[in-house]
This record gives structure tokens, C-alpha cells and sequence, in this order.
């Protein structure tokens, strides 16, 4: 056995965050790992496609044709070729993200595995956590469904998530991450739904001086790869993915978790007015949101569910 791991390819990994990002950190790690375990050719790394003009969904689609070898992707850009993706974009679902990635870990994330296989050229090397997502606005305080009413808001390309907004009040549009900052700084949207990291990493705070804090869905990203190339791999090759993938995966999820607490610090020492869960009537939120979750769940599978969600869904 060699003392280096001979690829059948070069191994390009990207992402599409800057540099400050703890995606980028974690990937840059993931990087790091295969070196040490003596990858090659050399690993490469390329930290944010669009700051070079590239849209994230042509990263999305290098790394299923096999033009690169590992990147992250938000599991909702695939959840309408892979349907049994829609568990994880349930609405005020998730309370709990230990619980929520440990169930990643088991049973669930086996079979959304399976299912992205068998739906699209990828396969799936870990999830990562994306954070609770929030909603910041330009106008006011958002209290209610009732205060979201017309406001256009951008979200990303997934249908359950439009449909979520608009029943929230919204006029929900989609644009690429490429597109995000410029939407909210000429006003062409007056509000976004994000992690709260994505308000911090993009700036997007400059425009918008209301945050509502109503972790209306628990983000999950996909760390997937070709799956012809992983199957292509030495079993020596696929264990030293492995582990680094577990470390990498590890180190994102610890950033992760710190970084709400820091974020939120952050945008409350720039001024940003933010509405904690006592601030608003998250009842309503929920109770708007209820037949669009009813539907989902009538439509995935009851062992998914199961392996996913709490026992009283």
C-alpha cells in the first residue's frame, strides 16, 4: 500500500460563503484532513464561487455532472427532485437541534441518503447544520402575520418555502446567493428569511434594522459529492473521506451552535431591533403554517417521519 492516497481524479472542493463563514471554515478543514491523510493529487479549495461570478446553483450543478468533488449545498434546493427532502423543510417542526442532527445521524439519514440517490447524481457525506431561520425586514417590527402582509420577500428556489411565506402574509421571490445583497440593499425586497450568520456574512443589517425571531425552519445542508466518484473510490480512499468528513462535520455543527448567541450579540450591538420569541404571537405563526404542514406530512413517508420528527407527529 502506498503511503500516499493516489485519486482517480483531482478532488476540487467549494462552497459558496465567504471567507468569514463557518461553511467556509468547515470546508476549508474537510481540505486540510485529505491533505494530511496524503491525498493526490493535491486537494483544492475554492472558498466562494460567486465572488468570481458564478451562480451557487452552477456550483450545485458541478458537483452532480463530476466537474468538482465535495461541496454543501441547503437540502431544499433538491427538495423538488428529491421529495423525501420535505421533511426537512416542515414548518415550526424542529425545536431542538441536537435532537433534530442526531436523527440525521440514525434512521432519518439513512433514508434521505438512499432517497437522494435515487433521485439524483450525488451522494450524501454528511448533514450540516444552517441554523433556525429568521426573518429581518427593512419597514417594522414583525409581530404577527398580520404585519407581514405584502411585504416581497426574497427566500431560496424551493416551492414549500414560497408556499410557507405566502401563507405567512408574504409575497415570497426567489433569488441565487449570488443576488442576495443586492436584492436587499436596492430594496427590490423589502424582507429575507436566513440563518441569522447569513445577516452577519452578508451585511445583510445595513438594510434591514427589524429581525423576528421565529425559527419557522430548521436548515439543514447537504456536504454531498458525485456519486460516481465515490464510487469509484479505493476503500482505503473512502475511509480517510470518512473520517475527515466526520471531523469537518463536527467542527461545523460546534460553530454553528456558537454562532446564533454571537450573531444575535452582533446585531443588537449594531442597532438592529430584534423580536425575541416572548415579543411575538408565535401561535399565529404556527397556526398560519398548519394546513401547509398538515399537507406535507400527508405526503412523506410514515417511517421518515417517524425517524425524523418527535413522537407526536
Amino acid at each position: 500500500m502506498p503511503d500516499t492516497l493516489a485519486a482517480t481524479d483531482s478532488v476540487r472542493l467549494a462552497g459558496y460563503q465567504g471567507g468569514g463563514s463557518i461553511l467556509t471554515a468547515a470546508l476549508r478543514h474537510l481540505a486540510e484532513q485529505l491533505d494530511a491523510a496524503g491525498w493526490r493529487p493535491p486537494v483544492t479549495f475554492e472558498a466562494d464561487v460567486t465572488a468570481s461570478g458564478e451562480k451557487a446553483t452552477a456550483l450545485f450543478a458541478s458537483l452532480e455532472d463530476g466537474t468538482r468533488q465535495i461541496g454543501y449545498m441547503a437540502s431544499s434546493y433538491l427538495s423538488a427532485r428529491v421529495p423525501a427532502l420535505g421533511v426537512l423543510d416542515l414548518p415550526f417542526s424542529v425545536h431542538d437541534r441536537a435532537r433534530a442532527l442526531a436523527a440525521l445521524d440514525g434512521r432519518a439519514g439513512a433514508l434521505l441518503r438512499e432517497a437522494v440517490a435515487q433521485n439524483t447524481g450525488l451522494h450524501v457525506l454528511g448533514f450540516w447544520d444552517n441554523g433556525f431561520r429568521h426573518v429581518s425586514n427593512a419597514l417594522r417590527p414583525l409581530r404577527t402575520p398580520a404585519d407581514c402582509t405584502g411585504l416581497v420577500i426574497r427566500t431560496l428556489d424551493n416551492t414549500l418555502y414560497r408556499t410557507l411565506l405566502d401563507a405567512l402574509g408574504f409575497r415570497a421571490v426567489t433569488t441565487d446567493v449570488k443576488d442576495l445583497v443586492q436584492a436587499v440593499a436596492s430594496g427590490a425586497v423589502q424582507a429575507q428569511e436566513n440563518p441569522l450568520t447569513n445577516l452577519i456574512s452578508f451585511g445583510l443589517w445595513r438594510h434591514h434594522p427589524h429581525v423576528s425571531l421565529t425559527s419557522h425552519l430548521f436548515g439543514v445542508l447537504l456536504l454531498v459529492c458525485p456519486r460516481a466518484w465515490h464510487a469509484r473510490l479505493a476503500p482505503r480512499q473512502r475511509s480517510a473521506l470518512q473520517e475527515a468528513v466526520h471531523s469537518a462535520t463536527t467542527l461545523q455543527r460546534r460553530l454553528a451552535a456558537a454562532q446564533d448567541g454571537e450573531a444575535l450579540a452582533q446585531l443588537r450591538a449594531h442597532g438592529v431591533q430584534v423580536l425575541g420569541p416572548q415579543d411575538i404571537d408565535l401561535p399565529a405563526w404556527r397556526a398560519a403554517a398548519e394546513p401547509l404542514h398538515a399537507a406535507q406530512c400527508s405526503s412523506l413517508a410514515p417511517e421518515l417521519l417517524a425517524a425524523y420528527l418527535p413522537p407526536q407527529h
